[in-house]
């Protein structure tokens, strides 16, 4: 995982965690927007998202690798 979508990541998830404790989103899609942000701050920290590994894909630069 690059760089790039570590941070776009990171600031999804502050976005879903403001939204949920600011009671703009609630209910069920509170709750969805807890999990996605939460995958997305792990997803992040370890550097790997299970999705992109059967599809062979990878956001690292040549001198990331």
């Amino acid at each position: 995982m690059g760089k790039t979508d570590r941070i776009v990541r990171l600031i999804s998830a502050v976005v879903l965690l403001l939204l949920y404790f600011t009671d703009v989103v609630s209910g069920t899609l509170g709750i969805i927007a807890l999990i996605v942000a939460g995958i997305f701050v792990v997803t992040s920290s370890i550097t790997f998202c299970p999705l992109y590994w059967p599809f062979g894909i990878s956001t690292r630069g040549k001198s990331e690798s």
